[in-house]
This record gives C-alpha cells, structure tokens and sequence, in this order.
C-alpha cells in the first residue's frame, strides 16, 4: 500500500426508522495509525452468534431479499414496528459488524513497529473489512507459522471457553453444565476440562452430537430429547457435584431445569432439612439466545440460586488487565490444539450479503460455522 489515506471497504448493518434491515458494504478512508497503533489487513474474520445478532438480530428472516446491484448487493429484511424501540439507540445508523479475526500487519505507528510484517489477532469489532487501525497493545500476536484462518476466532470463544472455568474457580464451584455442547464453543470447552481435570456436564440436542462429543473424549454427554433427560441429568450433576451452569439457549425451560436438577442432587447427598431448601449456591448464568423466547422457571429449588447473564467484554473488565493477559497468553499457547477452531466453509465480504449465505447463519447450525476472508473480494 502507499502511504497517506486508502481506501477500505467494511460490512455494515443498518435498521432504518421504519423498520428496513440492510446490510451492505460501505466505502471509506483510513488515514495513517498513530504511534501505538497498527494497520491490519484483515485475512479471516469468523461469524460467531453474537455477529449473527448484531447482522440480521430483529430481522424478519422470511422477509429476506435481494436488492443492489451484483457491483453493490444489499440485503434487505423487515423489522417488526413493535421492535423498534428495542434498538431506538442504532436507528439509521450503519453499524460495522465482525467482532474478532486476523490478519496481517501492514503499518505500524512508532512505537508499533516490532509488529510490522506479524499476524495478529484482535476483539475489536468492525472486523468483517479489507482493513483496521488498532491498539497495538489490544492484539495477539499469532504463533510463528500460523495462519490467519487460525487464529481468526482466537479470542471470543478461547477466552469464553477459558472464562467459564474461571468464573467456577472464582465462585468456589467443582464442576459445570454447558448446554447446545456440541458447538465449536462446546468442543473447546470439553477439551479444556479434560485438559484441566474438571468435570463437565455436556448437554446436546441430538443423537449426532451426542456420538460426536462421546468421541471427542466426552465422560458425561446428556441428549436433551431423550425421554430420560431429567433423570439422566440428575445423575450427572449428582456424580459431578456440579453447581454452576452456562446456558447458551437461553429462552424455555432448560435453565430452570438444571437449577431442578442441581437442587435434586443436593437433596439426594442427605444434611439438615430445611424448609428453603439447599442451602448450597447453584447458579445458572445464560450467555447465549439460541432460542429468544421467553425464560421459562418452573420452580423446583429452594433459596440457594441465582440466575443471570454473562458477557465476555463485561468478565474481562472485571478480572482486569493482568488475569485478561494470562488468559490470552494461554489462548496463544494453545491455539492449534484446545483452543483450535473449525470452519464449514469460506467466503468473501459479498458473499456475506447473499440471501443463502444469510439463511444459513440464522439457522447457526452446528458444524456450520463461517469464515469470511475480505481478500477474495
């Protein structure tokens, strides 16, 4: 690239006061990065659920069409008039979308210029674009030989997977429940807990993914639709001890069930009765909304519960610069085996915008996952 500004090409999403969901590509000027700052030419940017939501979340998916030009696709869906003041803060704004990927660094501020010529990794949002100025400091430098499709997914679900296990050490918990087990989350988790010797409760949703994770190593793997689930799950929790849960779901009953289960495999271990029930802390925080229906709790514990959300940006803040820091460095250690992530398929920025394309993240599909590769375009 010459010095001074170039030209960058990014995929946005924009939700229109009256309620027209587009995506498209918008064109723009980068200037040169500033001291502590580096260029990244972006080479692989994955497409997680939380990319899905911030793309098309609100959409109507049977509203999806085509319009644009094949120079310039747009994507278009409807959303509901009842919707709109949910997202009154991002109306008629074009919002960059990709939460993380990789690439090569192409220029460096002055205080950046070690990373000249490296491949890094970055959590920055605005990914799914030809180039972005970053933080230097905010990178993660990829092992010598990895490639950009590596370690395109190195920070959202490795430090997630890595989070959760901190969260059970920081709470005082033994053991965890993870629910929709079989996503490429899922697979790094298990290979995480198997690694560090700690119990992990897998619950899945079909027959497929049940021998899948029993395959990959899996001691206690649950299928949600076998008609013995609840006994099967108490069983589990019973032998695990397990007391905290991350649920990926989101809407139904399933949340309320576990906190069900864990407090069964209390009762079950014997101790003082008491009219509130355990008094062990079971807590089930949900982190995902692969069904967006309403949370369903159908009480069956006593008092010693809790049930909330968890974000990964918000965890990070909270353990600080210094446990964030361990936690990636491991990530970087790690990155071609627990950590490692796979792709169904590889396309480029305008494929992004195809009405096939689109569908097939709104049905986020286990082991469908997408890498979008800018260069192609």
């Amino acid at each position: 690239m010459t010095q001074g500004p170039f030209e960058n090409i990014q995929l946005c999403s924009t939700i229109s006061a009256t309620g027209r969901l587009e995506l498209s590509l918008k064109e723009s000027r980068l200037d040169e990065p500033g001291d502590d700052e580096i260029v990244v030419a972006i080479e692989a940017a994955p497409v997680n659920p939380s990319d899905i939501g911030l793309m098309i979340g609100y959409g109507d998916i049977t509203s999806l069409r085509a319009e644009g030009t094949e120079a310039a696709p747009v994507a278009v869906m409807d959303v509901a008039p009842q919707l709109l003041p949910l997202v009154a803060a991002r109306l008629d704004v074009a919002l960059p979308t990709g939460n993380e990927g990789a690439g090569l660094v192409v220029r460096a501020g002055v205080n950046a210029e070690h990373l000249l010529g490296k491949r890094v990794a970055a959590f920055a949002g605005g990914m799914y674009a030809r180039y972005r100025i970053l933080p230097a400091k905010d990178c993660l430098v990829l092992p010598d030989g990895a490639s950009s499709a590596e370690g395109a997914a190195a920070f959202v679900n490795p430090l997630t997977a890595l989070g959760m296990v901190e969260t059970m050490r920081r709470e005082g918990h033994k053991a965890l429940v993870h629910t929709a087990a079989a996503s490429n989350l899922g697979q790094m988790l298990n290979r995480l807990c198997l690694a560090d010797g700690i119990a992990l409760v897998n619950i899945v949703r079909s027959k497929a993914q049940f021998e899948m994770l029993c395959a990959a190593g899996a001691k206690h793997v649950l299928n949600s639709a076998s008609p013995d689930f609840e006994d099967e799950l108490k069983k589990a929790i019973s032998e695990t001890e397990a007391t905290l849960a991350f649920d990926a779901i989101g809407g139904g009953r399933l949340a309320g069930t576990i906190l069900g289960a864990m407090e069964a495999a209390q009762a079950e271990r014997g101790g003082k009765y008491s009219l509130y029930g355990s008094p062990v802390r079971k807590q089930v925080y949900i982190y995902g909304a692969l069904d967006v229906g309403p949370i369903e709790v159908q009480r069956k514990f006593g008092m010693a519960w809790g049930m909330g959300g968890w974000l990964l940006p918000s965890f990070l803040d909270e353990i600080g610069n210094e446990a964030a820091e361990r936690l990636r460095n491991r990530v970087r250690a790690e990155l071609r085996t627990t950590f490692a992530s796979q792709f169904h398929s590889v396309i480029s920025l305008k494929d992004a915008l195809g009405t096939d394309a689109i569908r097939n993240f709104a049905e986020r599909a286990t082991g469908r996952k997408t890498l979008i590769d800018p260069r192609r375009d």
